[in-house]
């Protein structure tokens, strides 16, 4: 089985997003069986707290249950999972310091290193933008880049 955590600063927004939206995909290709996929956020300001409710929201309207609970990343994930990735470049630094050997930072990617061609030219981003502090707009953004996504992970991961 192979094990995929997603990870973001607070895991209430983008890594929770990515989780469900990885995990109905999953299911629509009738793959449970081969995937188990989480999501984890680098502060623990967060914990136990469910997703935000503006996420949950605009996830639902594209038919995705974001319905996981925020914790915080340690440096054990690296031992749990397959692929260990992160939304920004922040991220990456700071899950850098959790690594303990060389096999964990081969796990350590971004998830714009997914992205399809045609996205990347689109949008020329090369971060999932944190949509927190901003409008509905970013919250659509960031599931548009997920859904992009999630076909090369499955396919490379």
């Amino acid at each position: 089985m192979k094990k995929i955590l997603f990870v973001c600063m607070g895991n209430i927004c983008r890594s929770a997003a990515a989780e469900a939206v990885l995990k109905k995909y999953i299911a629509d290709k009738g793959l449970e069986n081969e995937y188990m996929v989480d999501s984890a956020g680098i502060i623990g300001c967060h914990v136990g707290e469910p997703a935000d409710s503006r996420m949950i929201s605009a996830a639902a309207e594209r038919g995705y249950n974001v319905d996981s609970i925020a914790r915080r990343v340690s440096s054990q994930d690296f031992d749990r999972f397959d692929a260990v990735i992160a939304m920004d470049n922040n991220n990456v630094s700071d899950l850098r310091t959790l690594c303990r050997t060389y096999e964990h930072n081969k796990k350590l990617c971004k998830l714009t290193d997914f992205s399809s061609a045609r996205f990347m030219e689109k949008y020329r981003m090369t971060e999932v933008p944190d949509p927190y502090y901003g409008g509905p707009d970013g919250f659509t953004l960031v599931l548009d880049m997920l859904e992009d996504a999630m076909p090369q992970i499955l396919s490379r991961v």
